[in-house]
């Protein structure tokens, strides 16, 4: 049946949505089933290794950049930042001044006085500095300024480098510039002494100061002091509920019969079987099971009011191939009522959509069906003998290799999706352990990353030209997805605290040996396909995975874990 129609942003939710699944029809259940083997990825490691595919492809990022990477959950230092004073709206020429301050890792520039720093928390592990810079600071600076200028201006009537007097220089160069100047060089100077309460504990890219720069300016010439406040995000702390409940976990795993390799297997040879048969048309009778009918399906919601009748678009098809072996996937009922239809025969009938149905908007939805059968046919399929083993995959010589390599296969994707559903299985219940208050900015980054490495795998499946990827990158699109994606998004985050938490707290390790083999793996993966990579990004997520994979394995070890078929 054909795909349900559906825009490239809903394309881009459903892609990181935990609950995506290739959309079909809506009368086809849903099915884990997959003959390729999946990845054996958790959340955990889907959330490092995705991001890191935004160096996989330059022509989309050439429309949206990616912010830098989550930071490292059990270090909270940085080496620098760059932080913004607002400017005031009403004057382009007093626009933002930047300024880069180096961390107070490094030596910090010795004041001639105290600032008087005043720390105050805020929600979401947002902290506000009010900081008060004295005037002989500010003085100390307006001197270095002036020095500068004196090496650097070129004053008509004194040779460079050589003393200018004051007055003559500041009219050169201009009283305004001089002040905005001198401005920077305040923050410049102070910043770091004033975030070193919180330097280890600040992200990345967070800090800014969010007084205006029309009021720092304001401030310097009034009273020649300065006062600004600085906002920084900081690592946020968890709380576990119970404490250490890690420790001691009663999971249970749904694993859905679908993956059951004994029923995969026949499943699949049963396919192959069929693939190397013929199609040919029914001329005398009615459709059975086992053969394949081409019909057109249209439906409808039923109502006694008439007026309130309404099509059901996602249940409508033309042309549908159905094959009957595959009634199981089907909408309950859907077989049993077209049995014995002829071609040019249309039949009616009424069904209802389960409350457990895959979308949610059909669910206890009771329809009218009308189907006309446009064509029949059965299959003419070989004797199931050693000589079409070749045909059933190349290589074989008898039907039970086939069989056995089937089986082989199905069985290493039935343990792959036992380990997949165990890991999701714990760190989704780790995730409802732990209380943590999550920094904005982390929030972003992270929604960032996600949104990116969506509009990645789009473009890797529908090439999008260059309007529909500057649509996509919108600072508009991306908004809608972090708002649909607000609850994943947080759910993930919550998820890397709590491994990295548990990491440190429980002292676990890796090799050396495993992270160099690891790094060298990814990188040559990268020159591979001709593609830039920055090596020291590609070290810090394939340790977070490496991390990750411990905690995981540490965590299956302590737990209590029951499998259920569903």
């Amino acid at each position: 049946m054909e795909l349900c129609s559906r825009t490239l942003t809903t394309l881009l939710h459903r892609t990181s949505s935990s609950s995506s699944s290739s959309s079909s029809h809506s009368l086809l259940r849903a099915t884990t089933c997959n003959y390729a083997t999946p990845s054996k990825s958790s959340n955990y490691f889907n959330l490092s290794s995705s991001s890191s595919s935004h160096y996989h492809n330059h022509h989309v990022l050439h429309h949206f950049q990616q912010p830098p990477f989550l930071f490292h959950h059990h270090h909270g230092s940085f080496s620098s930042f760059i932080v913004s004073a607002s400017s005031s709206s009403s004057s382009s020429s007093s626009s933002s001044s930047s300024v880069a301050a180096s961390s107070t890792e490094e030596k910090m520039d010795r004041l001639p006085a105290e600032l008087n720093v005043t720390e105050t928390q805020e929600p979401n592990s947002r902290v506000r500095l009010q900081v008060e810079v004295p005037p002989v600071v500010c003085e100390d600076c307006y001197k270095r300024v002036i020095s500068e200028f004196t090496k650097q201006a070129k004053v008509p009537g004194f040779r460079p480098g050589k003393p200018v007097p004051e007055s003559i220089l500041v009219g050169y160069v201009g009283r305004k510039n001089v002040q905005k100047a001198t401005i920077e060089s305040i923050l410049r100077r102070t910043l770091p002494h004033a975030m070193t309460s919180v330097t280890r504990k600040a992200l990345p890219d967070s800090v800014r100061i969010v007084t205006k720069f029309s009021e720092l300016e304001k401030t310097y010439s009034s009273q020649g002091s300065l006062r600004y406040d600085v906002l920084a995000d900081i690592v946020p702390e968890i709380k576990w509920v119970p404490d250490n409940g890690y420790k001691n976990l009663k999971i249970v795993v749904e694993i859905d019969s679908d993956i059951d390799a004994q029923k995969a297997s026949e499943q699949e040879f049963k396919r192959r079987h069929k693939s190397i048969g013929a199609l040919k048309v029914v001329a005398d009778r009615g459709l059975q099971v086992g053969d394949v009918v081409v019909i057109d399906i249209s439906a409808t919601t039923i109502d006694q009011d008439e007026s309130k009748i309404k099509n059901i678009p996602s249940a409508e098809s033309k042309g549908f191939n159905f094959d009957t072996e595959d009634g199981y996937r089907i909408l309950p009922g859907f077989l049993d009522s077209i049995i014995g239809i002829r071609p040019g025969e249309t039949k009616s009938f009424p069904l209802v959509f389960p409350e457990t149905w895959n979308q949610e908007n059909l669910r206890g939805v009771h329809a009218q069906f009308t189907v006309e059968c446009k064509e029949l046919f059965y299959r003419d399929l070989p004797e199931l003998d050693d000589s079409i083993a070749d045909k059933l995959i190349p290589g074989c010589t008898t039907v039970q290799q086939v069989r056995d390599l089937l089986l082989q296969r199905c069985q290493e994707v039935e343990q792959s999706a036992r380990e997949q559903a165990t890991d999701n299985a714990i760190l989704d219940q780790i995730s409802k352990m732990v209380e943590v208050d999550i920094p904005q900015s982390l929030f972003e980054e992270q929604g960032r990353q996600l949104y990116g490495a969506s509009l990645l795998e789009i473009q890797a499946k529908m090439n999008l030209n260059d309007q529909q990827l500057a649509s996509l990158s919108s600072q508009k699109a991306v908004n809608e997805y972090l708002e649909h994606q607000k609850d994943n998004i947080r759910n993930l985050i919550k998820q890397n605290l709590a491994v990295g938490d548990i990491y440190r707290r429980e002292n676990l390790q890796f090799s050396t040996e495993d992270l160099v083999k690891e790094v060298e793996n990814s990188i040559t993966e990268f020159k591979r396909q001709n593609q830039e990579y920055d090596e020291e990004r590609v070290k810090d997520q394939v340790q977070e995975i490496l991390e990750g994979a411990k905690v995981l394995e540490w965590l299956r070890e302590h737990a209590e874990i029951q499998y259920v078929t569903r």
